[in-house]
C-alpha cells in the first residue's frame, strides 16, 4: 500500500491521539503494578510486554509484529467449531 503522507504530516495528524493513547497503556500498567497478586506471570501480561518491546524497536512492520503478538500459535489440529 503506497504511503500519501510525508512522516512529518503523519506525525502531526496522528501525535496527540497516540500521545493520548500511550498515557492510557501507561496507566492500565501502572494499575496492574499497583494492584495485589502478581499478574505479571500471566500470559496476557507478557504479550503487553513483547508489544511494547516490538513498539520500541526499529523494525517497520510494528503493526503486524504486534498483531503476532497476540496470536495463538498455529495449530494443525485446529479444527473449526460446528455452525449453529
Amino acid at each position: 500500500m503506497p504511503r500519501t503522507l510525508t512522516s512529518q504530516a503523519a506525525l502531526d495528524r496522528h501525535f496527540l491521539e497516540t500521545r493520548g493513547r500511550i498515557l492510557e497503556v501507561a496507566a492500565n500498567l501502572d494499575r496492574i503494578a499497583e494492584g495485589a497478586g502478581d499478574a505479571m506471570g500471566d500470559r496476557r501480561y507478557a504479550q503487553l510486554a513483547e508489544a511494547l518491546r516490538i513498539l520500541t524497536s526499529d523494525r517497520p512492520d510494528k503493526a503486524a509484529a504486534c498483531q503476532m503478538a497476540f496470536s495463538l500459535d498455529y495449530d494443525d489440529g485446529w479444527k473449526a467449531p460446528n455452525a449453529r
